[in-house]
């Protein structure tokens, strides 16, 4: 009757998870989709995608992802392959790794910050970091 066939991996890649405002998450969070988070991480995220921190969510721990907007709070190590985005209401404490960084006026970002241009690319598999020479 209803005959719906398994999506393939694939076509997940495009939508994206979301964490609500209120919601308290402790542990880590590996995900290889885009990721919204408008609650409470205290833990570790890694992500091949984009992590977007809205302006009430916030994050204690290490992240590791490819292009990020921050609205929230950030406090830990933040490693960002291509583009993090810090917006005017952010407050970011830690220390920042990036491909390129944009900080809109208005943000307290109180961070070490190195930026690595098309040296080596991060990649993510399962939580554990590898390192990959761009050519």
């Amino acid at each position: 009757m209803f005959n719906r066939k398994a999506k393939p991996y694939t076509e997940l890649l495009g939508k994206t998870n979301r964490i609500v405002e209120g919601t308290i998450i402790k542990g880590d969070i590996v995900s290889q989709a885009d990721f919204r988070l408008d609650g409470e991480l205290i833990g570790n995220f890694y992500s091949t995608g984009k992590l977007v921190v809205g302006p009430a969510g916030s994050i204690t721990g290490d992240v590791n992802c490819k292009n990020a907007d921050i609205e929230g709070k950030f406090e830990g190590i933040i490693q960002v392959a291509e583009i993090l985005n810090v917006k005017a209401q952010a407050v970011i404490n830690g220390k920042v790794t990036v491909g390129k960084l944009s900080v809109e006026p208005g943000a307290n970002f109180s961070a070490s910050c190195v930026m690595k241009i098309n040296e080596e690319k991060l990649l993510i598999t399962d939580g554990k970091e590898t390192q990959q020479k761009t050519i």
